[in-house]
């Protein structure tokens, strides 16, 4: 086989066999693909598309790049994805609660992307937390706990480093096939039995439309069910902050309090839940959602969820008393202050890429990929649509380093949140894929 026949076959519109597309994924691993012709078979992917057995194939191929994790456990293998918002720690949550409910959650996680937080940036805020453990120390944690979160180990997908490398520079990322291989190839190369995907929508997702965000959807529940993982999709609401706080360390402490019961955001709430109770279904611990629901609710008042948690926490380096006080182990801003709407009423909208991007500017989020972060910064007590704001009653409180990056933020803020006399709620669970 020849790499440029196959970049003309797709050029053309043509079909690939699966000996072709391992061919060139095996060619992309070991470098005798130049970087050119992944370039030029991307981008005609990008114009011509891909089938369902195609995407098949790819993720597949991609995944099989690298270490594949084989588990025997005493239990279903399962995991969620979120494709990315702002204020999304539904992860920190969602593993520990799983585990708790019969589950074993072996989450690899990424690191922020644009206006969007990483799982991964949040747990480093956490002294001691090892984010890169060895495989057997990866494998130890997930047997004993139940669940483990870490980052992408070196030899995990590497085909899908070097393809999104070149994606990123190529103007091809938005390919739904190519984002569709992508996360699948890491997810699947964790060995996991059952997945959900929690495919955000809105002005703070990446996908901002409905009809987009679906047709990603029904490509990763396809794809993902051809490769032999069953997998189901909520598409959730995106178009505000999820939770009361933005930022890594801060939404940590969010999570530690919502396994605590405490201060618990609803549409933080409806969200995990529902991811949680789509997986325990899918993997037949549980009949209904109902059922799976009721025992969410026991593992959660019970404690044995953030038992999870601070056991995973102690066994991949953290504090042994991490969910005590939280706050002794990461990091804070010197300045926290509210800042108040220039008006009085109800929080309409808000424009939640931009305050991602706020973040951003605080040094909570990457500009290059080299970037030391500022764990501290951020927001909390965020207001919530629907919320009533006044002049004693704050949009958020801003966490800063220094004066002027507080007035900065405060003064974008205030114009990123629409405040009227009136408001329209908005669901939080916008469709479900099977």
């Amino acid at each position: 086989m020849f790499p440029q026949e196959i970049i003309r076959k797709k050029r053309n519109g043509e079909k690939l066999s699966s000996q072709e597309i391992s061919f060139f994924v095996k060619g992309i691993t070991d470098g005798s693909i130049a970087d050119a012709q992944t370039a030029a078979l991307t981008m005609a992917i990008f114009l011509n598309g891909f089938s369902k057995e195609e995407t098949v194939d790819l993720t597949l191929s991609m995944r099989d790049s690298g270490d594949v994790l084989k588990w025997s456990l005493n239990g279903p293998v399962i995991d969620k994805h979120s494709s990315g918002g702002v204020g999304d720690k539904v992860s920190l949550m969602l593993a520990p609660i799983l585990a708790a409910c019969g589950g074993f959650v072996p989450m690899i996680s990424g690191r922020g992307l644009g206006h969007t937080g990483g799982t991964l940036d949040k747990f480093d805020s956490i002294k001691g937390y090892n984010t890169l453990p060895s495989n057997e120390l990866f494998v130890k944690t997930v047997k004993e706990v139940g669940c483990a979160i870490i980052g992408q180990t070196g030899n995990l997908a590497p085909a899908d480093k070097k393809i999104y490398a070149i994606r990123d520079v190529c103007a091809t990322v938005e390919s739904i096939n190519l984002i569709t291989a992508s996360i699948l190839s890491k997810k699947l190369a964790a060995g996991l039995d059952h997945l959900v995907m929690d495919l955000k929508c809105g002005n703070g997702a990446f996908m901002d439309n409905i009809d987009n965000a679906k047709a990603l959807a029904r490509s990763i529940v396809d794809v993902a069910n051809g490769a032999g993982t069953k997998t189901t999709a909520v598409v959730t609401n995106m178009s505000e902050v999820l939770g009361f706080t933005v930022g890594n360390a801060l939404e940590v402490k969010e999570a530690v309090d919502y396994l605590k019961n405490q201060n618990v955001n609803t549409r933080l709430d409806i969200v995990t839940k529902e991811l949680c109770a789509e997986l325990l279904v899918s993997c037949g611990l549980y009949k209904t959602k109902d059922d799976a629901k009721a025992q969410i609710c026991k593992v959660l008042s019970s404690g044995e969820a953030l038992e999870r948690f601070a056991k995973m926490v102690y066994i991949l380096g953290g504090p042994i008393d991490f969910v005590e006080k939280p706050e002794a182990y990461m990091p804070k801003a010197h300045i926290v202050k509210p800042v108040f709407a220039d008006k009085q009423g109800y929080v309409a909208s808000m424009y939640t890429r931009d305050i991602g991007m706020l973040i951003v500017g605080l040094k909570g989020g990457r500009v290059h990929p080299e970037q030391q972060l500022d764990y501290a910064t951020g927001f909390s007590g965020f207001c919530q649509v629907g919320d009533y704001v006044d002049e004693k009653t704050p949009l958020a409180y801003i966490h800063a380093q220094t004066q002027d990056d507080y007035k900065k933020t405060a003064d974008e803020l205030k114009k990123l949140i629409a405040v009227e006399q009136t408001f329209e709620p908005k669901s939080v669970i916008l469709d479900l894929v099977k």
